[in-house]
């Protein structure tokens, strides 16, 4: 039997093309979006044309819920092109983008005064693009290697002072990049030791350049380099006529590469992270088809295409080394992917390093919604890499949530697809990333532990449950911060919080960011969850609550939430409110605070406030040992519950 792929790239642009034409782009913009998702690289500056033409406050009128991201931007170059090229970026990922372009080389002006028209527009990135010709420009005519030396040391001393500037003044995250070497600068040295040290200095300012996210958190810096190497076969090398004549610095290939990078960033910012990689396994994670070849027919890495595929595998055990959850979803049986993973010679890949394999001949968009359940994960966490046509095309049909990686008959670039779109991209490797795999691991156990009680209430009993609820430290910051980015479903207001937020939390006496600690029977969960608390006079509100997806139902919440409020009855306060924003994905505690003993102070479609009294506060859950450790500074109380 023969099945038809699914159409993928050219019928997306086609109908993303048609709404255009129709004028119905504005009405209809969270389709567009999807379909920009799944044009080809060559369509794509068309379509971010398309929506750069859209009027913005038209789109925000239509769709208010649509997630946006400001987006200033300014540098040296001129910049223009840069616009389409990010808002069909991010329209990848689902976002809005809201560009602002300043003018032609006014960077400088724009960083350092603090009523400059780039933090009046309070961006959630701050894009300052370099290009080499801000050091050549500054260069004496004729020019010396010490001379390039002084002028690289003054434009580093430069943006230090502006980088701290913008930490000072703004909110968001700044981007900055590193300077490509152009050709000509070395070559006009005719000495080769001058070229050589020359090469040198410039490097050793990029890399002291990269070097400044050490000190300043709110600071990102790309590395065009690697940038530029992402898009193979492509010239990078600005058009010296454009350059002299248009001052425009870096290519159209190195804007759009810069452009996606922008794009990950956003994603990450807006807490549109993905989890977990799933892998199909023939022709993708080996060559061959197992049920046809046999084990011993399979190619992992005695020929020239299995040496492809081992180092595919190599990449998928490293991403999987940084907290990235891996599974697999196969059209096989069970036992022989089994056999294959646990003993063949040639395998990177083993069966430990899978949070779950799922082999079977049902479709695999069934058993990816069964995996999210099983992980208790949403399917927008996943990423998925097939080099079937029909399969990939099939699961963007029926769960467009999930991102789908195109991969072909060619192995050698598995790897350069995967790694293309950062998929798995965070400001900061926690300790709590690293173990992730083996907390999930160790939930898997724990629902397979469950399938033992006749009641809920039993296994709650004999799981030894455990949490602590203490004041948020310098060592907790990035992880809380990750949490407020990653989780969505038991997030009661969406509020995104970057690092910086968090660190504001802690130092303002009035504000009390919490960290949930968990761990049970089966192992150590972690920090799980945040509770911010904000005391005003005699009241207080809780800005926002959020609890891991992997803790749900065992009496966490309940328990958290008992003991904050018993905690603001201790220090005076009257009434606790709390808020709920609906998003796409919080719905299920929608009703979370009324369970809980507060009543609605204000009701809408999209947002609700509540209110407690104090004056009857609910036990913390039988089966909960709690402690509660809220600062000697804070005039908190201590205690096991």
């Amino acid at each position: 039997m023969t099945t038809t792929a699914i159409p993928e790239a050219t019928d997306a642009f086609a109908a993303f093309q048609k709404l255009s034409t129709e004028e119905r782009l504005v009405d209809e913009l969270p389709r567009a979006l999807g379909l920009v998702a799944s044009v080809s690289e060559d369509e794509l500056p068309r379509a971010g044309r398309l929506l750069a033409g859209l009027d913005d406050a038209q789109v925000r009128r239509a769709h208010p819920e649509l997630p946006t991201v400001r987006i200033a931007i300014s540098g040296h170059s001129t910049l223009n092109a840069l616009i389409p090229a990010v808002v069909a970026q991010l329209a990848r990922h689902g976002l809005w983008a809201r560009p602002k372009l300043s003018d032609f080389d006014s960077y400088v002006f724009d960083l350092s005064d603090s009523s400059s028209e780039l933090y009046a527009y309070d961006p959630d990135l701050a894009l300052c693009l370099l290009d080499a010709q801000v050091v050549l420009d500054k260069l004496p005519n004729p020019w010396t290697v010490q001379d390039l030396s002084d002028v690289l040391d003054a434009e580093l001393r430069l943006l230090e002072g502006l980088v701290a500037r913008f930490g000072a003044t703004a909110r968001g995250t700044l981007v900055l990049n590193t300077l490509p070497l152009p050709h000509a600068l070395t070559a006009q040295l005719v000495d080769l030791r001058s070229r050589a040290r020359a090469g040198a200095l410039w490097r050793e300012a990029n890399a002291r350049l990269l070097r400044l996210v050490d000190a300043h958190p709110q600071l990102v810096v790309l590395d065009l380099e690697t940038v530029d190497n992402a898009v193979r076969e492509r010239p990078t090398a600005p058009d010296t006529r454009l350059s002299l004549y248009a001052k425009v610095h870096l290519s159209p290939e190195t804007l759009g590469s810069y452009a996606r990078e922008v794009g990950h960033l956003a994603r990450m910012l807006t807490g549109r992270l993905r989890k977990c990689l799933v892998l199909d396994l023939d022709n993708t994670v080996w060559g061959g088809v197992l049920g046809d070849d046999g084990p011993e027919g399979i190619e992992v890495a005695d020929t020239y295409r299995g040496e492809a595929f081992r180092a595919f595998q190599r990449l998928a055990r490293q991403i999987a080394s940084q907290g990235v959850l891996l599974a697999a979803v196969s059209k096989n049986d069970l036992d022989p992917v089994r056999d294959v993973l646990r003993g063949h010679p040639g395998m990177t890949l083993r069966e430990e390093d899978f949070v779950r394999v799922v082999a079977n001949w049902r479709p695999k968009h069934e058993n990816l919604r069964e995996l999210a359940a099983d992980l208790n994960i949403g399917v927008d966490s996943f990423v998925f890499v097939d080099d079937s046509p029909y399969e990939r095309g099939l699961v963007r049909r029926e769960l467009p949530e999930v991102s789908v990686v195109d991969v072909d008959e060619e192995p050698a670039l598995h790897g350069e697809r995967l790694l293309q779109d950062g998929w798995f991209t965070v400001r900061e490797l926690t300790g709590e990333d690293r173990k992730r795999p083996d907390r999930y691991r160790e939930e898997l156990v724990r629902r397979d532990f469950l399938n033992d009680f006749d009641s809920i209430e039993n296994y709650l009993r004999e799981l030894g449950v455990t949490v602590r609820l203490s004041a948020v430290e310098e060592r907790d910051v990035p992880r809380i911060s990750q949490i407020t980015l990653r989780t969505n479903q038991f997030n009661m207001t969406g509020r995104r919080l970057q690092p910086e937020d968090v660190r504001a939390w802690c130092a303002d006496p009035e504000r009390l960011p919490l960290a949930v600690h968990a761990s049970d029977r089966f192992g150590d969960n972690g920090i799980v969850g945040a509770v911010f608390l904000r005391f005003e006079g005699d009241s207080a509100v809780l800005d926002n609550l959020l609890l891991s997806c992997r803790v749900f139902s065992r009496g966490i919440e309940q328990s958290c939430l008992s003991a904050v409020l018993r905690y603001a009855k201790h220090r005076g306060v009257r009434e606790v409110t709390g808020a709920y924003a609906r998003t796409a994905k919080n719905g299920k505690v929608a009703d979370f605070y009324q369970r809980a003993g507060f009543v609605p102070l204000e009701a809408g479609q999209d947002r609700a406030t509540f209110r407690h009294d104090l004056g009857v506060i609910a036990d913390p859950p039988e089966h909960v040992a709690l402690t509660e450790h809220f600062g000697d500074s804070r005039q908190g109380n201590e205690g096991v519950n």
